[in-house]
């Protein structure tokens, strides 16, 4: 069964910490929580257009590389349309939405403290695009002590047909698996991490302005984008408790009003998602 739309609805800054205490309980006996209409649709809407423009306008190395498909070669969307990794660091609208204050609130009641914004990616997911993998954020991140947590903003009409997101709930509550590899025909990260005996993942659907909060422990996924016109965009941001004292040196930590906070580094870190470097789905 999915999780729809009876979920948590939206409020605003100001009513956030109030309402949402008691929803502090349920993230912690879950790992996640799903809060519908946080963000306009307006405002979802120009979030989309203004990576789409970057689309159109190319490449920005070191944050987002498309690949020129050559004559002969297997047709891959995500070499089309990669995500754009913290795009925070050069455009205006994806910083703001990265420390937006909406976000800041229900963050600073999740974690019981100060937050800090560690990093920011677009996901554009195409028609034919694989998905990722069950895995574990903070099996990239190495957060310590503690954890992250995610926030994943809906910008379209998510479910399971466009690649919708799976979570497994209460894997939050054990430790960081040691992943097997993916079938790279439906993940573009190699790494997995099956379901515990007994546990099994739960589709997540989402409008867009939804956005779905969850543990770093979390295991969660998708599935490819098995539509042919229909795109599954999202915008992803994770984050820290103040009180973390290490991460791994992708990730450059911030506080909500934008100054840099340096961590230590930790060990064993690195990108969220080993892609797998060969395109691998067939011709369309």
């Amino acid at each position: 069964m999915a999780i729809t739309r009876s979920s948590v609805s939206a409020v605003g800054p100001e009513d956030g910490r109030r309402r949402f205490e008691e929803d502090r309980r349920r993230f912690e006996e879950d790992g996640f929580l799903v809060v519908r209409g946080l963000f306009r649709p307006e405002e979802m809407a120009e979030l989309c257009a203004e990576f789409m423009a970057l689309h159109t306008a190319g490449r920005i190395p070191g944050h987002f590389e498309p690949v020129v498909r050559k004559p002969g070669e297997p047709y891959d969307p995500l070499r089309a349309y990669p995500r754009v990794m913290h795009p925070h660091e050069v455009n205006e609208r994806a910083r703001a939405h990265l420390l937006d204050p909406r976000l800041r609130a229900l963050l600073e009641v999740l974690f019981g403290e100060e937050v800090l914004a560690a990093q920011s990616m677009f996901y554009f997911k195409p028609p034919g695009a694989r998905g990722q993998a069950l895995h574990q954020d903070n099996f990239y991140l190495r957060v310590e002590p503690g954890t992250c947590v995610a926030a994943w903003v809906a910008l379209d009409e998510i479910d399971r047909d466009n690649g919708g997101l799976q979570v497994v709930p209460g894997t939050h509550r054990m430790d960081l698996y040691c992943p097997e590899e993916a079938d790279p025909a439906l993940s573009f990260a190699r790494e997995y991490v099956p379901p515990p005996p007994g546990l099994e993942p739960v589709p997540v659907d989402m409008a867009p302005g939804d956005v779905l909060f969850f543990n770093g422990s979390l295991v969660h996924g998708s599935g490819p984008n098995r539509t042919a016109d229909r795109f599954r965009r999202s915008f992803i941001c994770h984050y820290v408790g103040r009180s973390a004292q290490r991460i791994g040196n992708w990730y450059r930590t911030i506080s909500m009003s934008g100054e840099r906070v340096p961590l230590e580094e930790s060990d064993g870190a690195g990108p969220c998602g080993t892609e797998f470097e060969s395109a691998l789905l067939p011709p369309h």
